[in-house]
């Protein structure tokens, strides 16, 4: 299913997907031999795994044919997924070796407890010994082959209670910690056989976490929930804490308070206090907040970290949406601005960021003493003043192993030691951490964190985790003060192709040296005697290009003129006449890259701020600052420390390399294509370039309005005459900002279909004054003239057309032609005057018009008969008045000037899209004969629109109905 936006835009796929769980494998007894089936259809030729007792077997197929036992049990699993193998069943019968788990997986929450169950039979024995153990603590047994009693394992002390009865064992352990994440195995002897174990029951423990669901716009009072990645079994009762103290009221998941910005938060399983969650720190205001899931984090040098915090915005602020452009992670300030540590040199290559959905983490790895510090969190939105910071942060510390010294006693000889050496750090490190011990330099058989033996005066140990062989413990002496030992500077280098380094260490020894070189093992193949190091000078790949000073128990090797090729690890070597040093501790690690050397512009509340930035160089390096090309004399850091002028450019440079600089937008225009003039419906883009680095962010504007275009060009498929107008752009980076001069944008188009009108519409006496009046919209503004039909001459010119003493010589048929360069229209005007009165009326169909003719053509006929026998009565004369319809131009005929007073109807009509026939039925006046009374007659006027295309020259005829009156004074 997919839900949009849109008023029931939701839509679910039918009929769906059918998904059938089978119970899985099962082993099928046929006469002599074993089949491993599935209800569900298998992959073609798939792979299988067979165990027999417990113990996996060469099998692979779907059947096994080996000779099978009636004491034996047997299961399967397919290749790829052994640890759901088919349940164990006995060849014959029910009674066999076998075990059978209650559950292959459990999670359960740190503190709880949790019970691991099995059901077991042995074959006609009885059981000798039965237990429980796990492949994870192997290492720690005097057999690493022989599983050892759970119960005995001084891990599990007071945690572990074992109930076994009736072919059923189950393990309780308590007070679960992360650290009891394993596999779990039961195990039982018989005088003859032993249990070896198909894949146990996998514990996973994890910590609860308080989860921020909302902070409320009252800013102090938030909506907690403690959380668990494992689903709980049965309801489970919780404690709270608030600043560490017990808050009695509350043994629910979820937990809704109030709260000060100092307040922490913790929860934890009832009846399991003493294994608390992490505290955690709400902060927000009107709905922004980051919330972080540990305050203080201790890691041991060497390793990585991850910090985690969340953060909440409000989605709809201030009349539009929130939207995160940029997060950060920071440890300090840049002239009040938090500075990314992603642009920071002292931490490249050893920070990533990874943010989903509102979720925040920072990774740092080979964690270095000087790493150290409070970590906050920082996101940026699109609003204004729309950023959050995280105060408080999370505090790490970062400590290095060091060995200690305990118990120390003097030998049987003066000159020797018996002493227990611990491999200590102030951070609390896992229980089941492995160690290495490195004697003089070279690894020995240990990985315990404790070592005792015999100490000599020459010897030297260092400590590292098994998990961060680099960096170890600084070395210390066994016996006395003064021994064989070296200490790399740097454990690891970064530099530029062509470029130089220095890599050195400090030495000392128990002896006088008689030699002492620097050499790589990566070289090892060159060497007459690989176990041998041979002289880096003397290597020909070096040659020209190393320089080693050594003084006072310090040595610099110097290599110049850097190749990729040289990227290797470097270790220091000295011998005295009684010992070598050999070294099998980590030396220092040189990476050669091309150069990557950039300045990296950050905008704070004081102006921008300028950092020398690469992922290989460090903090350490010495930089040179460049203003427009020209050194700027004591600036050597990588932090520009000058003000900065949006009109200058900068660089920098480290040895004889060079940034490309950074500046602010240059002048620039838009541009438009195509060129010339634009006719409706073009294609037309404008283009908005500036020089700038960083790249700018484009803006595009109409007149005083900002369009909702960020690209830099702004693209019209098909340009309409409501796009005209003044076009500009801005251009933008940290550096500054600039405008364009406006582009004018004229959309041409040719006149449109043009408007006429008559005026007076009310009653217009013979000899008043007509006024036509012809407007149509057009681009460029079109020019008007006035025809009438067969005369040559055009009768005006100009939007108005004026006849000042209206008379019967002035009927015809009259036209407006617009025109402009882009092509012409015309509205043509057909009046036939004569005796009467023009009125005017509107009418909207051509279907009514024709009713109303038809109409007025019944009326008058029934008239004139009425009228010829009432005038033959009273004078014997007949009346020879006659209607006319006319069609068209032909319709119009001269009459006798005797007149009468007669009705006269002038039809217009509207088209849309199509040509309309218009009728113009027009009575003449009727001659006087021997009385002066009156007639009413009936004229139609036509009045026509022809339509010019876009090119000059052919037209279009559009007719319009109108209707008018007019009276004529009787003389």
């Amino acid at each position: 299913m997919f839900t949009t936006n849109q008023e029931g835009g939701r839509y679910t796929g039918s009929p769906g997907v059918t998904l059938s769980v089978t119970a899985g494998l099962q082993v099928i007894s046929h006469s002599n031999w074993l089949e491993c089936r599935s209800s569900c259809r298998l992959p073609n030729n798939p792979s299988y795994v067979w165990y027999k007792n417990g113990q996996e077997i060469q099998a692979k197929t779907s059947y096994y044919l080996y000779p099978v036992y009636n004491s034996d049990s047997y299961s399967c699993a397919l290749q790829g997924y052994k640890d759901f193998p088919s349940p164990s069943v006995c060849v014959q019968g029910e009674s066999c070796n076998r075990v059978t788990y209650t559950d292959r997986s459990i999670c359960a929450s740190k503190g709880s407890s949790v019970d691991i169950s099995c059901l077991y039979n042995s074959y006609n024995y009885p059981d000798k010994s039965t237990f429980w153990f796990s492949r994870e603590r192997n290492h720690g047994g005097q057999n690493p082959s022989q599983p050892e009693d759970l119960s005995t394992d001084s891990q599990y002390t007071g945690r572990v209670h074992v109930e076994t009865e009736r072919g059923r064992s189950t393990l309780r352990i308590s007070d679960l910690r992360e650290r009891d994440s394993a596999e779990y195995h039961f195990k039982f002897i018989t005088p003859r056989f032993e249990w070896r174990s198909l894949p146990g029951t996998t514990l996973t423990v994890t910590a609860l976490q308080v989860q921020v669901i909302r902070v409320y716009q009252s800013s102090t009072e938030a909506e907690l929930k403690c959380h668990s990645s494992c689903s709980p079994a049965g309801g489970l009762s919780y404690v709270w804490f608030k600043n560490r103290e017990h808050i009695t009221s509350v043994e629910t998941s979820t937990y809704t308070t109030w709260f000060y910005p100092t307040d922490v938060f913790s929860c934890g399983l009832k009846g399991h206090e003493k294994f608390p969650s992490p505290s955690v720190l709400i902060q927000g205001q009107y709905g922004w907040g980051v919330t972080y899931t540990s305050t203080p984090i201790c890691a041991v040098k060497g390793s990585t970290v991850e910090i985690h915090c969340s953060y909440t915005y409000p989605s709809w602020w201030k009349g539009s949406y929130t939207r995160v452009q940029r997060t950060l992670w920071f440890t300090k300030m840049n002239n009040n601005e938090p500075l990314d540590l992603t642009t920071d040199s002292e931490y490249s290559g050893h920070v990533q960021y990874s943010s989903n959905n509102k979720d925040c983490t920072l990774r740092i790895s080979d964690l270095r003493e000087r790493d150290s510090a409070v970590y906050k969190f920082r996101f940026i939105t699109n609003q204004e003043g729309g950023r959050y910071t995280g105060s408080h942060g999370v505090t790490l510390s970062v400590t290095g192993l060091q060995v200690q010294i305990r118990g120390s006693r003097s030998c049987f000889s003066k000159t020797c030691t018996w002493a227990e050496l611990k491999c200590h750090s102030s951070c609390s490190l896992p229980g089941r951490s492995s160690y290495l011990w490195y004697k003089n330099g070279e690894k020995i058989n240990k990985e315990t964190s404790s070592y005792s033996d015999y100490f000599y005066p020459p010897d030297s140990y260092s400590c590292a985790l098994n998990a961060y062989k680099d960096p170890p413990s600084p070395s210390v002496c066994g016996h006395g003060h003064s021994c064989n030992t070296v200490m790399y500077t740097d454990r690891s280098v970064c530099a530029f192709k062509g470029s130089s380094v220095d890599i050195s260490c400090m030495y000392s020894s128990y002896e006088s040296i008689t030699s002492k070189f620097w050499f790589s093992p990566e070289r090892s193949r060159r060497w007459q005697n690989p176990s041998q190091p041979e002289d880096l000078s003397t290597d020909s790949q070096y040659t020209g290009r190393v320089h080693v000073e050594t003084e006072r128990g310090r040595s610099t090797l110097r290599i110049s003129d850097l190749r990729e090729s040289d990227s290797a690890e470097y270790h220091f070597k000295f011998k005295t006449p009684n010992f070598e040093w050999r070294s099998s501790l980590p030396g220092t690690t040189l990476t050669v890259t091309d150069q990557d050397l950039q300045v990296q512009v950050i905008w704070s509340s004081t102006g921008p701020k300028l950092i020398c930035h690469s992922s290989c160089l460090t903090d350490r390096s010495s930089f040179l600052w460049y203003k427009n090309g020209t050194m700027i004399q004591g600036e050597r850091s990588p932090s520009y420390g000058g003000q900065v002028d949006p009109a200058d450019s900068y660089s920098c440079s480290y040895q004889k390399y060079r940034s490309t600089p950074v500046y602010a937008p240059k002048p620039f225009s838009v541009s438009r294509t195509p060129p010339g003039d634009i006719m409706k419906n073009d294609s037309v883009t404008l283009t908005c370039s500036s020089d700038a680095n960083p790249e700018a962010k484009y803006t595009w504007y109409k007149g005083n309005q900002k369009l909702l275009i960020e690209e830099p060009q702004l693209v019209f498929s098909s340009i309409q005459p409501s796009d005209s107008g003044q076009y500009y752009c801005s251009a933008q980076n940290e550096l500054g900002r600039r405008t364009s001069e406006a582009v004018f944008i004229n959309v041409n188009y040719a006149p449109m279909l043009p408007s006429v009108s008559v005026s007076p519409s009310a009653e217009i006496v013979e000899g008043s004054s007509v006024t036509l009046t012809c407007s149509s919209d057009a681009n460029p503004a079109a020019n008007y003239t006035w025809y009438k039909e067969n005369e040559d001459s055009p009768k005006a010119s100009g939007q108005i057309f004026t006849i000042t003493d209206f008379r019967a010589e002035h009927s015809g048929k009259y036209y407006c032609e617009a025109q402009n360069r882009r092509g012409r229209q015309n509205s043509t005007l057909h009046l036939i005057v004569v005796a009467g009165a023009w009125k005017s009326a509107a009418t909207g169909t051509i279907t009514a018009v024709l009713l109303v003719i038809l109409l007025l053509a019944a009326f008058l006929w029934i008239r004139r008969k009425k009228k010829s026998v009432t005038q033959q009565s009273k004078g014997g004369e007949r009346l020879d008045n006659r209607a006319q319809i006319n069609m068209g131009t032909a319709a119009t005929q001269r009459q006798p000037t005797e007149q009468e007073d007669d009705l006269n109807y002038s039809i217009i009509s509207f088209p849309q899209n199509q040509e309309d026939a218009l009728y113009s039925n027009i009575r003449p006046p009727q001659p006087r004969r021997h009385t002066e009374e009156q007639d009413d007659g009936v004229d139609y006027t036509t009045v026509k629109t022809e339509n010019a295309s876009s090119a000059p020259g052919t037209r279009r005829q559009d007719d319009f109905a109108l209707y008018s009156t007019v009276n004529k004074t009787q003389h």
